[in-house]
């Protein structure tokens, strides 16, 4: 059923940032949570691998897709996400964060 929740996680995880032309901020899943991520991936990714998924940090709540890497996949912090949750590079913080089957 579309919109089903497939997996609800929490996690807490390090921002970093990733150097292209411009920064991007990303918050890579620890381990437990990109296993949980990965025994799903097949039913909900949309293509290259990216997992849509509805995310919380504090108050801030936002939709994203997952990228994934060889060892866990990376929650994208856009700029107005992490101004309204107020975070930056090396911070920790706790994200609720639930995969949906979008088809």
């Amino acid at each position: 059923m579309p919109g089903e929740p497939m997996i609800e996680l929490s996690f807490e995880a390090e921002v970093i940032t990733w150097r292209g032309p411009a920064p991007f901020f990303f918050a890579p899943l620890p381990q437990a949570a990109a296993q949980e991520v990965r025994r799903v991936a097949k039913a909900v990714s949309y293509g290259w691998g990216v997992i849509p998924v509805a995310a919380r940090i504090g108050e801030t709540t936002f939709t994203t897709s997952l990228f994934p890497k060889p060892d866990t996949y990376f929650l994208p912090l856009k700029d107005a996400v992490r101004r309204q949750a107020n975070v930056t590079a090396g911070d920790r913080i706790q994200v609720e964060m639930t995969v949906r089957l979008v088809r």
